[in-house]
């Protein structure tokens, strides 16, 4: 909120008003010892899209390109990260700050279950301790050169990612939707959050498009027409990747071996990304 209203709490960490103000915020401070030369953030306007997998699926995507890939966790009470790639074990510390898990190929993982002396324990914390938790993933952690940091967001558009907006540098943001209607219209409010924000939309990436027939591969769309098109024309933005319905996929994510799963499906996000960050 501008700070000459009397209304102005003149704490931006906790207000999504777009104002002369914002151009004030300092995004938090990197570990001295860490190295991080791109951060996107996954979005979505809701829970319940896919967008750990989404997140997931874009690490391994540039990973494979040769690319250090990481990703820190800030959906911090629906932690699925981990589990997608077999992470386990505790972060351990140096006493100088925490060392984030590394995936069998490299990909380095940052994660409240990893933290937790069971991953089945639920984090009941109130919002400004999940934020605070949100800001130590990026201070307190020593990311080793990493070229590209997939931060995967809570979701909705309440206080923590607000945090996240504020508190990392963000590059840019890929948003996760599904084909319903209802969540094409959240959708909208999480773009309309970036715009606020003064985060560029890279593009939104659709999950659960559709199934493909075993017999004829025939794709049935079981929300009905997808409306991602419609989203993106509305907004300027472009579709990224349309992810179906792959029982394939879901059972190498529970089985922690998701970096073994081949498909073509987010390459056009992953181009875009590099693009993107080229320009």
């Amino acid at each position: 909120m501008d700070e000459n209203n009397s209304e102005c709490t003149h704490d931006c960490s906790s207000c999504g008003a777009d104002c002369s103000s914002r151009s004030k915020i300092e995004h938090e401070a990197l570990h001295p010892a860490s190295k991080v030369k791109r951060v996107i953030g996954v979005v979505s306007g809701k829970g319940g899209v896919g967008k750990s997998i989404v997140t997931s699926m874009l690490a391994v995507a540039m990973q494979r390109r040769g690319f250090h890939a990481a990703v820190l966790d800030a959906d911090i009470t629906g932690p699925s990260v981990p589990r997608a790639f077999g992470a386990t074990g505790k972060v351990e510390s140096t006493g100088d700050g925490l060392i984030p898990l590394r995936s069998k190929t490299g990909i380095d993982i940052m994660s409240v279950n990893l933290l937790l002396e069971d991953e089945t324990t639920p984090v009941i914390w109130r919002g400004p301790v999940i934020a605070g938790a949100v800001k130590q993933f990026w201070t307190d952690v020593i990311w080793n050169d990493v070229d590209y940091m997939f931060v995967d967001m809570p979701p909705g558009t309440g206080d923590v990612p607000l945090t996240v907006f504020q508190s990392l540098p963000l590059d840019g943001v890929i948003i996760v939707t599904t084909p319903q209607e209802l969540v094409s219209m959240i959708v909208e409010k999480a773009i309309n959050m970036a715009a606020m924000m003064n985060i560029p939309v890279i593009g939104i990436v659709e999950n659960m498009s559709y199934v493909s027939c075993p017999d004829c591969g025939r794709k049935i769309e079981i929300f009905g027409k997808s409306g991602a098109e419609r989203l993106c024309s509305d907004h300027g933005l472009k579709l990224l990747g349309r992810v179906p319905f792959d029982p394939s996929l879901s059972a190498l994510c529970d089985k922690g071996i998701i970096e073994l799963y081949e498909n073509d499906y987010i390459d056009g996000a992953a181009d875009e990304i590099e693009g993107f960050v080229k320009k």
